[in-house]
């Protein structure tokens, strides 16, 4: 695993309670196996030869407890430990994402990619049919008026067809014999069957509720409000289009909508980027240096937002994976269009997205806050708000004031709270770029900065009065070009 064969014993009080153990602990850079709850009181933590390491990064470790059994922690740069999630859920688990195996790796060419995509979705599809995914869906969304009973029973009879036509196809020799995806080994016991502490944890997750209408009745308050966005028609077709679609596809499945939702919503700030830089590339325009930051900062945000969702299972359906990324492709060109023809209309369809995301995510943490005190937090969570280097979580809030949020992240109540913070500053910061108030944010923090980096090294000074040394007479001083030799 790459960490000293010392192990250090913990007791479980401070294992549950996050106390400090101290710096001892590397980075593990392996991937992490499947790991049981640490229940018993003497932990079994593997110790790292390198004290330094531990301060720079924090670290995912797999440690023991007394009956040898695995158990994950994270251990943060300041020597806390915390319990993370047994399981990773997601449908690229383990590989393909941020702080997994292949990340920061070269990509193949674009051909390549799309192909080997296309080979790994198509078998997902055939899946899909054949094994009726679509039925645990109706299940959690039981049809509960004629309109949707109707379609329910069209559904069934066209996942029906295209399981016998796969049938068939594969009978003929078309396509090659399928079978269901076998179980990530993190996930397994040694039976090769699910974990019981991962089915524990799946059983709660699909126990979390949230009901489409009290979300609304937030939206109308939050409109009714001062300062609100007033959008024209194009822009409203557009935000309650997404609106209807996560509420129809979406109802009663709540960390599928939120993964849904956390694909779309990072689009505008890919777009936002993206214009910048064809200005700046055509010579238009180069004053957008620090809002493609700030931007970019938003849309990484958003990125470890989508991250959390997919460990909790979000993306784990072909059908969901087909809409989001379908819906996030086809929303990038729609921002593009808004913001060549005018950046305040894109501004205004981001700030009216992240409003409805602020009341979606505290509606849910209201339903289900003490079924989400009782989970752990997953470990992309802890890497993002637990990390020691927090510079991209601190550009995202423009308009707050020192000291920076620092919110903690002790079970799933903390990161869905933490992530209804973050959209709220994403608010902020779409209501600032629309009345242009950004441009006042980013110089009030251009001068942060400089006082910051004064009070840490002086300028010097010229009459020796100040902090610094004395300069040499002249120095330092900006003279008039002598034009007269010129004419």
């Amino acid at each position: 695993m790459g960490l000293a064969m010392q192990p250090c014993v913990l007791p479980s009080t401070e294992l549950a309670c996050g106390h400090p153990i101290g710096g001892r602990h590397a980075r593990d850079p392996s991937r992490c196996v499947r790991k049981r709850r640490c229940r018993h009181r003497g932990l079994r933590v593997s110790a790292s030869a390198s004290n330094q390491a531990a301060r720079e990064r924090p670290s995912v470790l797999t440690s023991q407890d007394n009956e040898g059994e695995d158990c994950k922690v994270f251990v943060s740069p300041d020597g806390s430990v915390q319990e993370v999630m047994c399981c990773d859920y997601g449908f690229r688990s383990g590989f393909g994402r941020l702080y997994q195996g292949g990340d920061g790796e070269i990509p193949k060419n674009f051909f390549a990619l799309g192909a080997d995509n296309f080979k790994k979705e198509f078998k997902q599809l055939r899946r899909s049919f054949r094994f009726n995914d679509y039925k645990e869906i109706r299940e959690q969304n039981p049809p509960t008026n004629p309109l949707a009973r109707v379609v329910s029973s069209v559904n069934k009879q066209v996942v029906r067809g295209f399981a016998n036509l796969d049938h068939k196809l594969e009978d003929i020799g078309v396509l090659p014999p399928i079978k269901q995806a076998p179980l990530p080994e993190e996930l397994m016991d040694e039976d090769g069957n699910l974990a019981s502490d991962c089915s524990d944890v799946r059983e709660k997750l699909k126990m979390l509720r949230l009901e489409n209408a009290p979300v609304w009745e937030r939206e109308k308050r939050r409109a009714a409000a001062p300062g609100h966005a007033k959008a024209p028609f194009i822009i409203n077709v557009a935000y309650t289009t997404l609106c209807v679609v996560m509420d129809v596809l979406y109802n009663k499945r709540p960390i599928q909508r939120f993964w849904f939702l956390e694909v779309v919503a990072r689009m505008p700030y890919f777009s936002y980027i993206s214009m910048l830089h064809l200005y700046e590339s055509l010579g238009w325009w180069r004053a957008g240096a620090e809002l493609r930051r700030i931007h970019f900062a938003e849309e990484w945000n958003e990125l470890h937002h989508l991250q959390i969702m997919e460990s909790l299972g979000g993306d784990q359906f072909w059908i969901d994976r087909f809409a989001a990324q379908h819906a996030a492709v086809f929303y990038y060109w729609v921002i593009v269009g808004f913001f060549a023809f005018s950046p305040q209309l894109a501004y205004v369809f981001s700030e009216l997205v992240e409003g409805h995301a602020v009341d979606t995510y505290e509606e849910f943490v209201e339903e289900n806050a003490e079924l989400l005190k009782t989970l752990p937090p997953p470990v992309v969570a802890l890497e993002y708000y637990k990390n020691g280097d927090l510079y991209l979580f601190d550009e995202l809030q423009t308009t707050g004031t020192d000291p920076k949020r620092r919110p903690s992240c002790n079970n799933l109540y903390d990161v869905f709270c933490n992530i209804a913070g973050d959209e709220r500053e994403h608010v902020k910061t779409m209501r600032a770029c629309r009345t242009y108030e950004i441009v006042s944010d980013i110089a009030n923090r251009k001068l942060t900065r400089t006082e910051k980096a004064d009070a840490v090294s002086p300028i010097p000074t010229s009459n020796g009065t100040g902090a610094g040394k004395e300069m040499p007479s002249g120095a330092g001083q900006v003279k008039q070009m002598d034009t007269s030799q010129l004419n």
